[in-house]
């Protein structure tokens, strides 16, 4: 991975989206090679040919390898969560972190049941980020700290990096993002996250259109420092990391997705090396993936964040190698291919 220094500020990681790496065509080949030589139709599996292709490409090697799967979860606070926009206190962030390393999420459990190592990156939870409502959330330095935090998930020897968040308040910011994005209007960026009633899905909308309204910009990393988090960097931070380093990524939801749209905006192509884990039932996440040109590898009706729908998909992406890798040729079977 290329170096990176924080003091390069947001210049540094402009620097860096324009030294993306590209899929390695001659893995691709060597998958290409070996698929039509499997004991089955050309195209029968569907998506897991897919799926096992691009772990090829983005890895750089055939057979492509799941041995290191790790998954990292940030958390951070927001200051809009004192503007009633979510249904849980901000304390919620804290005692949650506490439960993941304790193992008691439902991450603990889908991490355990298909063999991902998970750590949680804790972001100054006792200084959240400020109202964006009167002003940006972040400073450079705070954002770029963060960003640079993200970046040190991509350490060698991981074959796959699962990427999710928690952070009362961050749908709302996953929302204004996409607003400051995308345009179109901040009701259709807002959902309800973790289950806000009417009264406050109305207060969390007026709150995402006037953070985009207050923090009007056309460049995508100062949408980010304006609006986002400190969790939001540092998963931005992870998926150019990943890049980088030909890390193969797997999003999760609407917050996640909202982070690592910011590279796209900024570097088109810039998730090529992604997959989207699952589609949340949070309806700027669909509409976010329509304009990433993005298909979810589940349809779970999840709405949980901490990379949970993620790291579901991970037992798709096992499988998908283990199609690959394991099944008989043609001639190794002694099965009659098509003439």
């Amino acid at each position: 991975m290329k170096d990176f220094t924080v003091s390069a500020g947001l210049a540094g990681i402009r620097a860096l989206l324009d030294t993306l790496p590209e899929a390695d065509e001659a893995a691709a080949a060597q998958w290409a090679a070996r698929d039509p030589q499997l004991t089955k139709p050309g195209g029968a599996l569907g998506r897991l040919e897919e799926i096992s292709r691009h772990l090829s490409a983005w890895q750089g090697r055939h057979p492509p390898r799941l041995d290191c799967v790790r998954a990292r979860v940030y958390a951070g606070n927001h200051g809009v969560a004192e503007l009633g926009v979510s249904a849980f206190p901000a304390a919620v962030t804290v005692q949650m972190v506490a439960n993941f390393r304790h193992g008691g999420a439902a991450i603990n459990q889908l991490c355990k049941t298909f063999g991902i190592e998970l750590a949680v990156e804790a972001l100054e939870l006792d200084r959240p980020t400020n109202d964006f409502t009167q002003g940006p959330a972040m400073s450079e330095a705070d954002c770029v700290a963060a960003f640079a935090t993200g970046m040190n998930a991509a350490e060698s020897g991981v074959d796959l990096l699962v990427i999710g968040e928690m952070g009362i308040g961050n749908t709302t910011s996953a929302a204004a993002l996409c607003h400051g994005l995308y345009g179109q209007l901040a009701a259709d960026w807002t959902g309800r996250g973790t289950g806000v009633d009417d009264e406050h899905l109305r207060i969390k909308t007026e709150v995402v259109a006037k953070g985009v309204a207050v923090n009007a910009s056309r460049d995508p990393l100062e949408i980010l420092r304006r609006l986002g988090g400190r969790e939001l960097a540092a998963m931005a931070g992870a998926i150019l990391g990943a890049r980088l380093a030909r890390i193969p990524v797997i999003l999760d939801g609407y917050v996640c997705t909202a982070a690592a749209a910011v590279l796209e905006a900024a570097r088109p192509g810039a998730l090529d090396h992604c997959l989207v884990g699952h589609a949340s039932v949070e309806p700027g996440h669909r509409r976010l993936l329509d304009h990433l040109g993005k298909r979810p590898l589940l349809e779970m009706d999840m709405r949980l964040g901490e990379a949970s729908g993620a790291a579901l998909a991970v037992g798709i992406v096992r499988a998908a190698l283990a199609c690959h890798t394991g099944m008989a040729t043609f001639a190794e079977a002694g099965v009659s291919d098509k003439e």
